[in-house]
């Protein structure tokens, strides 16, 4: 089977804005790319925000990938819900979109939740963030700093390449997905803290997470509505990770289409490159990508945001960036992806046989406080540390029994 992808509408505007490798773009000249940047990402920009726009590269496949998307798409398709994934096995799922497909906007999202970011597992570990109040063109004022000691996600489905695959048995509690953040190593007042959640076959199902809280001694459920709630004082929320991490049939999609939009794929640096004078921002190189554009509005009546609108790249089926909106429909937050891809991300890291992608770093800016977060992943304070360990099972220290509840704790002593 040939992987195509049928041409879809397109914003008319878009035709004028043009840019060219080694462009250079600031808060005087952002004019030049209203059409090829989201709302959000223009107001980073005109608040110092560096945009150095380099030549557009394609985004390669691993042939694992590509073989099961050959392989098992055909296969797939919508429940009779009109969100839920049946036949899904491994690969991507819906190679080819059709533009007078009523069900586009859910098929795409579910391509961006089975893309080739992290197939079978994932290790992030020894990462750090900073949050506070951001200056127009200057520096974070830093509130709080935390160290972050592991993020881990192990797929039940999907798997490419360590055994048991495409998926792993038995699973008789019927787990699409199991992930933890723990524990907070700084600061002193939440060390300990962390969080552990499934995520079930069955999307009827909401996702069991829960958070402890040591100083409590305290296990609190979460809702899923509170998930969409910035913790500890920081900006982030858990279903912003990665631009999106919350359950497609907790929203209602709409297609808006498609268009071009810078983005920053090809990133130069690791360990991430924080711009000398605005460190909120990471100073990369930029490009010009064609994306899908989603918007998602949650079913949850006590769910903080009332919007998201989401960019999802056509070719690697991440999201660069994404635009959050409160209630009323006014711009809120911006969530950022720093994104590198190669084979090995630094001398004496893991050398994987086929490029892969990396993350260095995030940055969620809350406009309407003008207040910020970002991580470095890994942190700058263990030097070597190549931070991202995907697909390395046990090896990585990624078990079942470490996304129980009794480990969480166990780890927060």
């Amino acid at each position: 089977m040939r992987l195509t992808f049928a041409p879809i509408l397109v914003f008319a505007t878009l035709a004028s804005a043009q840019v060219a490798p080694g462009d250079r773009i600031t808060a005087e000249n952002v004019d030049r790319v209203k059409d090829l940047v989201s709302p959000g990402l223009e107001w980073c920009i005109r608040h110092g925000f560096p945009i150095t726009v380099a030549e557009t590269r394609r985004v390669i496949w691993p042939q694992a990938y590509m073989d099961a998307t050959e392989k098992y798409s055909q296969q797939v398709r919508i429940g009779a819900d009109g969100l839920s994934l049946k036949d899904y096995v491994a690969g991507l799922p819906f190679p080819n979109l059709q533009p007078s497909d009523p069900q586009i906007a859910v098929k795409i999202m579910w391509n961006y939740g089975h893309n080739f970011f992290a197939t079978d597992d994932l290790d992030a570990r020894n990462f750090d963030a900073d949050t506070g109040t951001i200056a127009d063109h200057g520096p974070m004022s830093v509130e709080r700093h935390f160290l972050i000691d592991h993020f881990r996600r192990l797929w039940w489905i999907g798997r490419l390449y360590v055994d048991p695959k495409p998926e792993k048995t038995p699973n008789a509690a019927g787990y699409e997905l199991q992930q933890g953040l723990y524990p907070i190593l700084e600061p002193y007042d939440v060390k300990g803290v962390g969080f552990v959640s499934n995520r079930y076959l069955d999307f009827a199902k909401q996702d069991d997470a829960w958070l402890y809280l040591p100083a409590l001694r305290r296990i609190r459920r979460l809702s899923t509505a509170q998930r969409s709630d910035a913790l500890f004082g920081q900006d982030t929320d858990v279903d912003s990770y990665g631009g999106y991490a919350g359950q497609i049939s907790w929203m209602d999609w709409k297609y808006l289409g498609e268009r071009d939009l810078l983005a920053l794929v090809h990133g130069e640096h690791f360990p991430v490159k924080w711009h000398e004078k605005v460190d909120w921002a990471f100073d990369d190189v930029w490009e010009k990508r064609r994306v899908h554009v989603v918007e998602g509005v949650s079913k949850l009546p006590q769910y903080a945001f009332g919007k998201r609108v989401i960019f999802i790249d056509k070719e690697a089926w991440g999201i660069p960036y994404t635009d959050i909106y409160d209630r009323s429909g006014e711009l809120w937050k911006i969530w950022i992806n720093d994104v590198v891809i190669r084979k090995q991300i630094m001398p004496g890291a893991i050398e994987y046989p086929e490029e892969r992608i990396f993350a260095p770093a995030i940055v969620m800016v809350d406009m309407q406080l003008e207040h910020a977060t970002k991580a470095s992943l890994p942190s700058r304070r263990f030097p070597g540390e190549q931070g991202w360990y995907f697909n390395q099972g046990e090896q990585a220290g990624i078990t079942d029994d470490w996304f129980t509840v009794a480990a969480l704790v166990n780890a927060g002593h």
